[in-house]
């Protein structure tokens, strides 16, 4: 841990509407540091800092310590990074993000990946197999209605759990046991820089707990993401008002609560709600559009792989498939596959005019 005299530098890689969101928050502990990597809202988050108009905390601004308009500028900074928080859409289909890490991740430095799916820490755990990882998965409701200014519209709840390695692997075992004891610490220490920042629900699961949690965010994203985008875009509500769609949900959700046990050697943990909990509680979220669906609309690469191929695939290897989400992942794969390319084609009949 960071010595008690010295900040501790935090860098926020992909800030975005979460990253935007928790940054500003761990910028309220006495003890943080925060710079961040930004991108599109680069311009703006430099001149001004980050503005947020928060459900949770009313209207303020931060002023980081730092902005970066790369990852590659972050790395000729002079700072030893005690935190890279990731919050950046998890697309390795797209792009080995783990890869952009490298001259980030010191000694002493730990990897915070908040990010959607199941899967996303291990292509971090092989490239950087001694630093720790802080798995994190949040429900917080937010957007950047503009470049630099945030909207948070409710819950701040973020869940954060170690990770050594894969629960369906046995890689890495010589250095687990050290491995995991430092993820440990490090998670106990960024979930109570969260709570010294004004978030007093960030909760510490164990290694097998936190990988519940993702799996119980599965659960709903693997079964309300992609049936938004193959009903034509209808919003969460209308689908859980639905009969047949509602069924339909039910049963992917159940694949999930069939398959995760077999995967993670327990349980599902009795406080999780169950798929008609989750059914009932999405009645009232009208107009809610699951970011899968704005992804597609928008014509960007989904998080086809983390959400729905690794599930599936982790699945079928400890013999419990999961044949409706493995039928929704082919369908999706290949409609996301066509408009790529057909717009690939558009734009070459364009170039020839």
């Amino acid at each position: 841990m960071s010595k008690s005299n010295e900040p501790i530098d935090i860098l926020i890689v992909g800030t975005g509407a979460v990253g935007a969101f928790y940054g500003s928050r761990l910028a309220f502990s006495p003890r943080v540091r925060l710079s961040l990597v930004c991108r599109s809202n680069y311009k703006a988050v430099s001149t001004r800092g980050l503005r947020l108009q928060t459900h949770s905390f009313g209207s303020y601004d931060v002023t980081p310590h730092a902005v970066y308009h790369s990852i590659d500028a972050a790395k000729q900074a002079p700072n030893a990074w005690r935190y890279l928080v990731v919050t950046t859409k998890a697309l390795p289909d797209v792009h080995d993000e783990s890869a952009d890490l490298e001259g980030l991740v010191g000694e002493g430095t730990a990897v915070v990946l908040i990010q959607n799916g199941v899967g996303v820490e291990e292509p971090y755990r092989r490239r950087f197999w001694k630093a720790p990882i802080v798995s994190g998965v949040t429900v917080v409701s937010a957007e950047q209605i503009e470049p630099g200014l945030i909207k948070q519209n409710r819950w701040t709840r973020i869940s954060l759990g170690p990770y050594a390695s894969s629960p369906t692997a046995d890689a890495y075992s010589r250095a687990h046991e050290s491995v995991l004891h430092a993820s440990d610490a490090a998670t106990k220490e960024f979930a109570a820089l969260l709570t010294e920042g004004g978030i007093k629900d960030a909760e510490v699961y164990d290694q097998r707990g936190i990988q519940f949690v993702r799996w119980h965010k599965i659960c709903i994203n693997a079964a309300m993401n992609p049936s938004a985008v193959l009903s034509g875009g209808t919003p969460n509500a209308t689908m859980v008002k639905d009969p047949t769609l509602r069924a339909h949900l039910h049963a992917c959700m159940a694949e999930v609560f069939r398959a995760a046990p077999s995967i993670l050697g327990a349980p599902f943990p009795s406080h999780l709600a169950k798929p008609e909990a989750i059914l009932r509680s999405n009645e009232r979220n009208a107009g809610g559009r699951p970011s899968m669906l704005v992804d597609w609309e928008a014509g960007r690469p989904m998080e086809l792989e983390v959400i729905l191929g690794n599930p599936v695939r982790m699945a079928r290897a400890k013999g419990a498939p999961m044949d409706r989400l493995e039928s929704v992942y082919a369908l999706l794969k290949m409609a996301q596959r066509r408009r790529d390319e057909e717009r690939k084609q558009e734009k070459g009949r364009e170039s020839k005019l």
